[in-house]
C-alpha cells in the first residue's frame, strides 16, 4: 500500500510542486543525485572512479511531451558522451525511449537514438536502453533490435524487470545474441494482469532470470567488464540473497569474478558496493544528474523503506 502510494506521487504534479519547494526534499534527493548539472555528475564520476567503481550516468528526465523536448535531451546525451570521452571517465551512459520522443513519434525517437548511437560508437562507449513501464516494453525491444544489426551489442543493452510476467522469456530470446543486460525489478506501478504483485514472487524470477543471463554468458562468451563495456550479465540489486544467489549461481557456473558485474544506484547500500569491490567484483554506479530529480527520488523512497525513513528523519530536522 505504502509503495504503490509513494510511486503514485512520484508521478502526481501537485505533489511534485509542494515537495521541490522544500529545501529538505533536495538534502534529501542529493543522496541519491550526482547534481543538477552535468559538471557535478563529472565531479561525482571522477571520485567513484579514484575508489575503484565504474559508472553509469544517467540525466534524468523521461515522457517529453514535444519534438523540441526531445532533440534537446538527444543532445544533451550527446554531450554526455563527449564529456566521457574528454573527461576519460569510466563510465557509460543510460537512456530513456520516452526522453528521446518515443511517447510523441517513434521515428523521431529512432533518428534520435540513432544520433546518440553514433556518437557513442566513435569513442567506443556502452548505452544501455532503459526499460521503462510495461506499455513500452514491445516498442523498447523492437528498436533495440534495429539498433543493435547497426551498432552491435559492444555498443548497446537493455534492461530487464523480474517483476514483469513476460521478462524470463523476453531474457531468453535477447540474450541468444549475447545481448548485455542490467536485470533489475522493476520500480513503476504495473496492473496485476503484467506483474507480480507479491515481492517474494519477483524475486524468486530475478533468481530464474539470473540463471537465464549466466548460461547465456556461458554460450555465448564470457566477457570480463571494463571500464565503459559491461559484461553480459549486470546483477542490479540491493538485495543481500539477490546478490548471494547471483554470486553462488555464477560460481557453480565456472564464470570468474569479472564476468559478473554488480550494479548499484548512487548512494544506496554504500556498504555492500564497497564489500563487493573489495571481493573482486566490478561495480557499476549509476549515476543519475540533472533538474527533474524529483520522480526518481520519490521512486527511491518506495524501494526501501530505508530510504523513507532518512526522508522522514531530515524532514523532522528542519
Amino acid at each position: 500500500m505504502l509503495r504503490a502510494l509513494l510511486l503514485y506521487l512520484s508521478q502526481a504534479q501537485w505533489a511534485r510542486n509542494m515537495v521541490t519547494g522544500w529545501r529538505v526534499a533536495w538534502r534529501v534527493a542529493s543522496r541519491f543525485v550526482a547534481g543538477e548539472t552535468l559538471e557535478e555528475a563529472v565531479a561525482l564520476v571522477k571520485e567513484l572512479n579514484r575508489r575503484g567503481f565504474y559508472v553509469t550516468l544517467d540525466h534524468l528526465g523521461e515522457y517529453t511531451s514535444n519534438e523540441a523536448e526531445a532533440v534537446r535531451s538527444t543532445d544533451e546525451a550527446i554531450e554526455i558522451i563527449e564529456a566521457i570521452e574528454n573527461e576519460d571517465l569510466q563510465s557509460g551512459l543510460s537512456i530513456k525511449l520516452s526522453q528521446i520522443g518515443m511517447a510523441i513519434d517513434e521515428a523521431l525517437c529512432e533518428n534520435n537514438l540513432h544520433r546518440i548511437l553514433m556518437a557513442a560508437q566513435k569513442y567506443g562507449i556502452f548505452v544501455r536502453i532503459d526499460m521503462e513501464d510495461s506499455t513500452y516494453v514491445d516498442r523498447t525491444l523492437d528498436l533495440y533490435q534495429k539498433m543493435r544489426q547497426s551498432f552491435g551489442i559492444d555498443t548497446i543493452g537493455l534492461v530487464l524487470q523480474s517483476y514483469l510476467y513476460r521478462s524470463l522469456k523476453d531474457a531468453e530470446q535477447v540474450t541468444q545474441d549475447g545481448t548485455r543486460i542490467r536485470l533489475v525489478k522493476g520500480a513503476y506501478k504495473e496492473p496485476g494482469e503484467v506483474a507480480f504483485p507479491e515481492k517474494a514472487d519477483v524475486d524468486a524470477e530475478f533468481d530464474r532470470i539470473t540463471e537465464v543471463l549466466i548460461k547465456a554468458a556461458l554460450k555465448t562468451g564470457c566477457v570480463e567488464a571494463g571500464p565503459k563495456l559491461p559484461p553480459l550479465i549486470a546483477i542490479a540489486s540491493h538485495d543481500d540473497l539477490r546478490v548471494r544467489y547471483a554470486k553462488a549461481a555464477a560460481e557453480k557456473a565456472g564464470l570468474t569474478r569479472r564476468t559478473v558485474e554488480f550494479q548499484m544506484l548512487n548512494g544506496i547500500r554504500r556498504d555492500l558496493q564497497d564489500s563487493l569491490l573489495a571481493e573482486g567484483y566490478p561495480v557499476r554506479i549509476y549515476v543519475p544528474w540533472g533538474s527533474e530529480w524529483y520522480p526518481y527520488m520519490v521512486r527511491r523512497l518506495a524501494e526501501r523503506p530505508a530510504n523513507l525513513w532518512f526522508f522522514i528523519s531530515n524532514l523532522l530536522r528542519r
